[in-house]
């Protein structure tokens, strides 16, 4: 099985645990676009941080359903910290609800 593991800021992995997140988002560069373009894996683990493995309840693993391109503006994707920006991201799918159903 492939799996792709993303590290996330905490309050990200909350809001995809608790299923207000749907999407995760990655800025269009040449590390993402080597990760995911033209790949496939059978399971995606978003993780609060660093954990070690033993830490689960920092961990979530789901299938991977791939992702998709779209423009949009978010303070972590400029150098400035505003969002009237708007870039180009890979939007990863991360509902929780429909994974786990």
């Amino acid at each position: 099985m492939k799996k792709i593991i993303v590290n996330l800021k905490g309050e990200y992995f909350d809001d995809i645990k608790s299923g207000n997140k749907t999407f995760e988002y990655r800025l269009c560069n040449e590390y993402w676009k080597k990760r995911l373009e033209n790949r496939e894996y059978d399971i995606i683990e978003f993780r609060r941080g660093y954990p070690k493995n033993t830490e689960t309840d920092k961990i979530i693993s789901m299938p991977y359903r791939g992702w998709e391109l779209r423009g949009i503006r978010h303070k972590h994707f400029n150098n400035t910290g505003a969002t009237d920006k708007q870039v180009d991201v890979y939007a990863i799918h991360c509902d929780i609800k429909v994974n786990n159903e």
